[in-house]
């Protein structure tokens, strides 16, 4: 055996945590369902003990790509990255009820996210709405969420349009991710295909969506934006940008809802080859630092932010001790990283240095098939 509330929406990781202290954590891994995998698999992260250890499937359903947990911490909600659902061209968002001392999830309801290639979900900060991307279209969707954790009517649907320079990725809009800033006002899309974070006003009442004004910023032509994270501060963003394995770091006006470039830095050591690309973004809750993942590099980026600038410095690139890490989250104390090595089956724990950043591995990859996300519930006692 190997060996987030107030902190909901803060790493752009969907964590829920009842305190900030070191305690026992439920850790929620949604798959691609090839090879061995069924569904949604469950793990126990001991913070006090250092240990990550295997629990089981809690919810066989097909490619439960990305999850968000509900703020209550009692839902989750789980992207089904198809092209085809219920006979129509869409991927689906599934919402399900999770048994807290068992960690299984019992599946509520289902409904069409209306795009292809469903690939990333959020939940509002008041736990009304689901906000989710979908990749293969090009468009993001929100729905309601009742009070019984179910997903209800769509509020909200946006279908993006246009082109960016790279023949082969980029002739159509690529939704890839969705974030709510800190006030709740904002939802912050990255798409891939177009090189631009659109960001769309959110009514947290109603759950509509509308195009800010202006409706979106660019980066460098090619770059391919993907996820995104804001600062802890609330004064900064940034985007990996997956074609160009690089970080843009931006200045966001909350009040204006605009985001506005700082820098543009590289997440490797070495020139972008064939075969790599980047994946996940995540801010620490300490704010002073900020981690890329490199898959084909196969390295998790670490960063130390000049919290007066947002400037990035390099660290050092930390091996994942596997193939193809797709995604990574910080536990809710900050103490720990959990990266998702997709190709090689295996999730690795990394113990955080909270004076550098730096990343030191607390044991052997923990076997996991096929994982994509990671996410993190706070275990109760009693």
């Amino acid at each position: 055996m190997l060996s987030r509330r107030g902190f909901v929406g803060l790493l752009g990781a969907g964590a829920l945590a009842a305190k900030t202290g070191p305690g026992k954590f439920r850790v929620y891994v949604g798959t691609y369902t090839r090879r061995d995998s069924k569904g949604i698999y469950t793990f126990v992260l001991d913070t006090a003990a250092g240990t990550l250890t295997p629990e089981g499937l809690a919810a066989e359903t097909e490619n439960p790509s990305f999850l968000a947990i509900h703020p209550s911490g009692n839902y989750v909600y789980a992207c089904g990255e198809l092209d085809k659902f219920q006979g129509q061209a869409s991927g689906s968002l599934n919402a399900f009820k999770i048994d807290h001392a068992s960690g299984k999830l019992e599946r509520l309801n289902v409904v069409a996210a209306g795009g292809t290639s469903t690939c990333h979900v959020n939940i509002s900060r008041n736990g009304k709405f689901a906000v989710l991307a979908n990749y293969g279209s090009g468009s993001c969707a929100a729905f309601a969420i009742g009070s019984n954790g179910k997903l209800g009517e769509r509020t909200a649907f946006h279908q993006h349009s246009g082109s960016s320079v790279d023949p082969g990725r980029q002739t159509t809009p690529h939704a890839h991710s969705v974030n709510f800033d800190h006030q709740n006002k904002h939802v912050i899309v990255a798409d891939l295909g177009l090189d631009q974070v659109k960001v769309y006003n959110f009514n947290s009442g109603t759950g509509a969506m509308t195009p800010n004004e202006p409706a979106f910023t660019k980066v460098k032509p090619g770059s391919g934006p993907r996820h995104f994270s804001f600062h802890p501060s609330g004064k900064y963003a940034y985007v990996i940008n997956e074609m160009a394995c690089s970080v843009t770091a931006f200045h966001w006006d909350a009040k204006k809802g605009t985001l506005s470039e700082i820098e543009t830095v590289t997440t490797l050591p070495v020139p972008v080859q064939r075969g790599y690309s980047t994946a996940e973004v995540v801010a620490h809750p300490n704010g002073r630092f900020v981690y890329g993942s490199n898959r084909g590099h196969n390295t998790i980026a670490v960063f130390q932010v000049d919290t007066a600038t947002g400037k990035l410095k390099s660290v050092e690139h930390k091996s994942t001790q596997g193939a193809i890490p797709r995604n990574f989250a910080i536990d809710p104390t900050g103490q720990f990283l959990i990266a998702a090595n997709q190709n090689s089956d295996s999730l690795v724990l990394f113990r955080i240095n909270q004076s550098t950043g730096a990343l030191d591995p607390a044991g052997p990859p923990v076997k996991a098939p096929v994982p994509v996300c990671v996410r993190y519930l706070a275990m109760r006692r009693g």
